[in-house]
């Protein structure tokens, strides 16, 4: 076997000629900026040439390096590629699905046992997404997220509509209300998703007029507003589609039909230029998701 340089010097100098930047690089590869510094310096003494031109603060590729960077660019997909079918010839087909906090809890979960039983024959590992993180499709098969519908790169398929409605827990109703109207809302305890713009402008939709930041707390993400809702802390904004149980139990009412976020949904994403791997699985839990969500 011909002698080879390192394989950690080879793949910082892959990812920094890929992204442009070592502090990309360097973020990508969970390093510092320095260590691929320093794996970049150390392939430049081993081939004794320059692979990068530094002009200041950027760095570009010499064209021995933009050659060097596109081969490695393929041996790194060969190699995956063929990790990924050793492990699925052993372990069957596997996926991975990406999903945030919210729908992964309330929705997702309460319904994978019937795909379980439906199709024995898949694993399945469910881990987070967050909000604002690009998904890395090389260890996710597919995502669910909160948005627009539209992800730089990615494929997007509504899953579950965004209307977003003010709601509380039947016994707060029953001590504060009743609410007939919107114009009660203002001066009651009011719940906060990350911040307080959801308030302002459902108040706005609602015709109110509201000059400042409604009072009440804020929780980091909508798994904690909705456990504020359900104890009863007052009244929160949540998309009906992923409460829709609470409030079929009657453990959340809507209190008014002015909805927020119509442009918004739960959306499965997928990588624009499709996947070489467990293709078939794949379609079969996006078909079972879609089949779940108009159930």
């Amino acid at each position: 076997m011909p002698r080879l340089p390192s394989l950690n010097a080879l793949r910082c100098f892959e990812a920094a000629a890929r992204s442009g930047s070592f502090s990309r690089a360097a973020e990508e590869l969970n390093v510092t900026q320095s260590a691929v510094s320093h794996q970049v310096r150390q392939l430049e003494q081993w081939f004794g040439l320059s692979l990068f031109d530094r002009m200041g603060r950027q760095t570009v590729p010499t064209p021995k390096g933009q050659e060097l960077a596109r081969s490695l660019a393929e041996a790194f997909d060969i190699m995956g590629a063929a990790c990924r079918r050793l492990s699925q010839s052993e372990t069957g087909p596997a996926l991975t699905i990406a999903a945030l906090p919210s729908i992964a809890t309330i929705w997702l979960i309460p319904r994978l046992s019937q795909f379980f039983a439906d199709h024995p024959e898949i694993s399945v590992k469910v881990i987070y997404a967050f909000t604002g993180q690009k998904i890395d499709f090389d260890e996710t098969d597919i995502a669910i997220l909160w948005g627009p519908g539209e992800w730089e790169g990615c494929r997007s398929t509504r899953l579950l509509a965004g209307n977003t409605v003010a709601v509380c827990n039947a016994i707060y109703l029953e001590r504060e209300g009743p609410f007939t109207e919107p114009q009660m809302i203002p001066g009651k305890p009011l719940l906060h998703d990350t911040d307080r713009l959801d308030w302002q402008n459902w108040m706005r939709h609602a015709g109110l007029k509201h000059a400042g930041p409604s009072p009440g707390p804020i929780f980091q993400d909508f798994n904690l507003l909705r456990a504020a809702a359900l104890a009863g802390q007052g009244i929160a904004l949540c998309p009906r589609s992923l409460i829709a149980d609470d409030l079929e139990s009657g453990r959340l009412v809507q209190l008014f039909d002015t909805a927020i976020k119509l442009d918004y949904a739960y959306c499965i994403i997928e990588p624009a230029q499709g996947s070489d791997r467990r293709t078939d699985a794949i379609t079969l839990f996006k078909d079972w998701l879609l089949a779940a969500a108009h159930k």
